[in-house]
């Protein structure tokens, strides 16, 4: 991982075509061993999260190559790599799994992003219906502790329906339903790291549950 994060500062400070094409060897290298990384990381989430024991690493990558199309930023590459960790890789529109190393961020993230309006009307009024056994899902000890607030968008008022003194305002104001806990580079360094970021990681299994039952329901 220290070599990693060498690699992305520099690429960082050179994000162009030619740099990368002359240091492409040491990007292949570095992309196999995260692709092993990774799927330690999943086999070891899998003891908490069965559905992902099929799931294999390059399912989950995302690629170092950015979108420039309808960007202001043209350079052509990510400063981090990346993987969405789910049943069916990076392909997933229900609530999951995120990992991220960069330049400017390291974190494991949980939970749903930018879902559709009327997934995101369905979940506000799960959560209502059900609050007395939310809330013990994302506001228990060790998830306040690993995921102190919530990370996402939210409204600045009540959502359509609601009024604004409603006493859950705070969820429902809402639009994405995701925690994050920040990494240091130096959390690599211990022998079991994919163990205990599969231990963090697993925290948010039942707000997952929760609301993909509710997505699905």
């Amino acid at each position: 991982m220290d070599e990693l994060y060498d690699f992305l500062h520099r690429l960082s400070e050179n994000n162009n075509r030619e740099w990368f094409a002359a240091n492409r060897a040491e990007y292949d290298r570095l992309r196999a061993q995260w692709i092993v990384d990774v799927q330690k990381l999943i086999n070891e989430l899998a003891v908490y999260e069965p559905s992902l024991r099929h799931v294999e690493a390059k399912q989950c990558l995302y690629r170092i190559y950015r979108d420039t199309r309808f960007s202001l930023d043209k350079t052509p590459f990510k400063t981090y790599f990346s993987a969405l960790i789910s049943p069916m890789g990076r392909h997933y529109d229900k609530a999951c799994y995120y990992f991220h190393v960069g330049v400017d961020e390291t974190a494991l993230y949980g939970g749903l992003w930018s879902p559709e309006p009327a997934v995101l009307k369905k979940l506000r009024r799960a959560i209502v219906d059900n609050i007395e056994e939310f809330r013990p899902l994302v506001e228990n000890k060790e998830v306040l502790e690993a995921y102190p607030t919530w990370w996402g968008r939210k409204l600045k008022t009540a959502p359509k329906g609601y009024d604004r003194d409603h006493p859950d305002i705070d969820l429902l104001r809402l639009t994405e339903y995701g925690r994050c806990h920040e990494l240091q580079p130096s959390f690599f360094h211990r022998s079991d790291w994919h163990a205990e970021a599969a231990r963090i990681f697993a925290l948010l299994k039942p707000m997952n549950d929760f609301l993909n039952y509710s997505i699905d329901e």
